[in-house]
């Protein structure tokens, strides 16, 4: 009758534990696979998201950049109408002069009350703001895909540049229903500014 060696069982109970082993590692493998699927499919739908986001942006500023031309127009032809109106035989020449006409006689026009207020941004002598309450672009609209306020922002740009005061001016919606229509003056307009009042 043959013995078993000593060292049988030993290896037995190894090649056993390897079995075990191999098993053990490809239910990781396994696992590993699934989670690297789940992670690209996840990839591919954030990627899908944030390309559906950056279109939304998209089509939302070119939206506001057509409000904001077609009220560039009508903001020329208000700030002829309110000069006739006005009778005053005078142009504005000074940045704030300019603002306070804007914010009241040509405010007054449009939208039947002077804005809510005008105010100059702390530290920057080039940007003034004119804030709105509510809008009254704003107030009838209540789904809108963009700021609707860029209209006015199209407006208050055509004033100024047929007044020639050119600047960008831009519409920003905060969460508490104001509108600021932000107005940073060409650095044109503040060394004529500075010329004036050294004069």
């Amino acid at each position: 009758m043959l013995s078993a060696h000593p060292s049988l069982p030993r290896q037995l109970a190894g090649a056993a534990r390897l079995s075990e082993l191999t098993d053990q590692v490809e239910v990781v493998r396994s696992t590993l696979s699934k989670a690297a699927g789940d992670r690209a499919r996840k990839n591919g739908e954030n990627a899908e998201l944030q390309r559906q986001v950056e279109e939304r942006k998209a089509r939302q500023a070119r939206a506001e950049q057509k409000l904001k031309d077609a009220g560039v127009g009508i903001g020329r032809r208000v700030l002829e109408l309110a000069s006739l109106r006005e009778k005053a035989n005078k142009r504005e020449t000074r940045m704030l002069g300019i603002l306070q006409f804007l914010t009241g006689t040509v405010w007054k026009q449009l939208f039947g009350a002077s804005a809510d207020s005008l105010e100059k941004a702390v530290g920057q002598e080039d940007e003034f703001m004119i804030v709105e309450r509510a809008p009254l672009v704003n107030t009838y609209i209540s789904a809108a895909p963009c700021n609707c306020a860029a209209f006015v922002a199209g407006i208050v740009t055509g004033v100024l540049d047929a007044a020639n005061f050119p600047a960008r001016v831009s519409a920003h919606e905060y969460e508490d229903g104001r509108t600021c229509i932000l107005i940073k003056f060409a650095a044109e307009v503040i060394q004529r500014e500075k010329r004036q009042q050294a004069d």
